[in-house]
C-alpha cells in the first residue's frame, strides 16, 4: 500500500490509500495548526462543536440519524498534539459500496457528509449556536478538571509541562479552565473562519477507492470556498544543553507514587529516530525490556515501569508506579539501566527481541485503516515519504553502534514525582 497524494489547492491535499483488505471505506480530515496558549482552548472547543450540526443537519441527533441510515456508519473526532502543532481529527467509516444489499453511492455520501461536518457547521445569527457553545464549554471544563483523575497521565502531563515551560509542546491539549469562560460563540466562530483559511488540510480516503473521490473533493462547494495557503512545517528548535536536571515533586492524595523522567535526545541526524526506537524498546517496552526485567521483576521496585519515545520531539519518557518510600532507590536503579545502555550492556538477543516487537507494530499498520491513515499523516507532517516496507528496512539496518550512539546522547531534563 502507498499514500497517493494529490494537491487540491496549495496547502490542501487529498490522500488515497487503495486497499481491498477491508469491507469498509474510511474517510478522514485532519486540520493542522500551530499550538499556542492563546488558541489551545478554542481548538478543543471547535473540535467538539463541529460534531454538533451542519447547515443541512442542524443537530447531533440529526447527524446520528443520518449515520444510522447509512447502515450504521461510524463517526468520531478528537484533538491531538503533533509536536508543536495541534491536529483536529475527524473520521467517518462506512461499508464499502460492493457489500451493500442494494446498489448506492454510500461512500460518496459519507465523504460529502464529513466535509460538511468540518467545513459547513451549523451557524445561527452569524456565529456558532449559543446553546451548543454553552454545553460544550461545560463539557470541556469537566474534561480539563478531570485530568487529575488518572494520576499516571496527570504525572506525565506535568513532567511535559515542566520540560516545555513557555513552549507550545508544554500546553495541555484541551486547554485551560480560565480561558473557557472568556470565549464567546461569536469569537469562536471568527477564529474558526480564520483557522480553516490558514491551517494545513489533509483529506484521506482508505479502502476500495477510485478516482471519483478526488473529483468529489475538488468539486465540493465547501472546499471551493477555501483559499490557497502557504504551509511550512517548522523544524524543531535546537535543544539546549542542561547541566543539572530539574527535580519536581508534587503532593496529592495518592496511594502510589508516580515517577516520570524526561530525557532529551541531543542528536539531530537524519533517520536517528529509527535507532532511538530500538534503543527505547530495549530499555523499556514490553516484558523483555531492561526496565521490566530489572526494575519491576528482579528488584520489585515498581508496579509498572516502561518508556515512551516521542519521535517528533526527540524525547524519551520513563514512567514508573512505585511505593512512595522507594523514590530514591527507583531513580538510582533507572539511572543505572540508562547508564548500562551507554556502556553497551545489552545483548544481541535484546536487539533482536526489540526489532521483532517493532516489526509487529509495523505489520499492524496495514491491518487497521485508522492506524494506516495516522501513519501516513505522520509522514506528511514530518515532510517524509517513507513507505511501511521502507520503515521496516530502516529498523533492520540499525546496529549496536547506532543504539549506543543514541544512548550516549540522552540528556536528563526533568525528574518529576507525584506523591502524598
Amino acid at each position: 500500500m502507498k499514500d497517493e497524494k494529490i494537491e487540491i489547492k496549495q496547502g490542501i491535499k487529498f490522500h488515497k490509500i487503495k486497499t481491498n483488505k477491508f469491507k469498509t471505506n474510511l474517510f478522514a480530515i485532519f486540520l493542522n495548526t500551530a499550538l499556542s496558549r492563546e488558541n489551545v482552548t478554542k481548538d478543543a472547543l471547535i473540535t467538539a462543536l463541529l460534531r454538533r450540526g451542519t447547515m443541512e443537519l442542524k443537530s447531533q441527533d440529526l447527524i446520528s440519524k443520518e449515520l444510522e441510515n447509512m447502515y450504521g456508519a461510524g463517526f468520531d473526532c478528537g484533538i491531538e498534539k503533533s509536536g508543536d502543532y495541534h491536529t483536529f481529527k475527524f473520521y467517518l467509516e462506512v461499508i464499502n459500496d460492493d457489500f451493500l444489499p442494494e446498489k448506492e453511492n454510500l461512500s460518496e455520501k459519507a465523504l460529502k457528509l464529513l466535509i460538511s461536518i468540518v467545513f459547513n457547521p451549523f451557524i445561527e445569527n452569524g456565529s456558532f449556536k449559543e446553546e451548543y457553545v454553552k454545553q460544550e464549554k461545560s463539557n470541556l471544563k469537566q474534561i480539563i478538571e478531570g485530568k487529575i483523575d488518572n494520576k499516571g497521565n496527570y504525572a506525565l502531563e506535568r513532567c511535559i509541562e515542566e520540560m516545555y515551560k513557555e513552549k507550545p509542546y508544554g500546553l495541555f491539549k484541551y486547554g485551560y479552565i480560565e480561558d473557557v469562560e472568556k470565549i464567546t460563540a461569536k469569537d469562536l466562530y471568527e477564529y474558526y473562519l480564520k483557522l480553516i483559511q490558514e491551517c494545513k488540510i489533509d483529506i484521506f480516503a482508505s479502502g476500495d477507492i477510485n478516482d471519483n473521490y478526488e473529483e468529489i473533493v475538488r468539486k465540493d462547494e465547501n472546499i471551493n470556498k477555501l483559499k490557497e495557503r502557504n504551509i511550512e512545517i517548522k523544524k524543531e528548535d535546537k535543544k539546549e544543553i542542561i547541566n543539572q536536571a530539574k527535580e519536581i515533586i508534587d503532593n496529592m492524595d495518592v496511594t502510589q507514587g508516580k515517577l516520570v523522567m524526561g530525557l532529551d535526545l541531543m542528536l539531530d541526524k537524519e533517520d536517528i529516530g529509527y535507532a532511538a526506537m530500538v534503543y527505547n524498546t530495549i530499555l523499556g517496552v514490553g516484558a523483555n525490556s531492561k526496565m521490566f526485567r530489572n526494575v519491576r521483576e528482579k528488584e520489585s521496585l515498581a508496579y509498572t515501569c516502561g518508556t515512551n519515545y516521542i519521535k517528533r520531539k526527540n524525547l524519551l519518557l520513563v514512567r514508573a508506579g512505585i511505593e512512595i518510600e522507594n523514590y530514591e532507590k527507583a531513580v538510582k536503579l533507572i539511572k543505572k539501566e540508562i547508564a548500562d545502555m551507554k556502556d553497551g550492556n545489552f545483548t544481541d538477543e535484546d536487539i533482536k527481541n526489540a526489532k521483532n516487537l517493532i516489526y509487529s507494530t509495523i505489520y499492524n499498520i496495514e491491518e487497521e485503516q485508522d492506524t494506516e491513515i495516522s501513519y501516513y499523516f505522520g509522514q506528511e507532517i514530518s515532510d517524509l515519504n517513507t513507505s511501511v516496507e521502507e520503515y521496516k528496512e530502516k529498523i533492520e539496518k540499525i546496529t549496536r553502534e547506532d543504539i549506543i550512539e543514541v544512548a550516549n546522547n540522552m540528556q536528563y531534563n526533568t525528574i518529576y514525582f507525584l506523591r502524598n
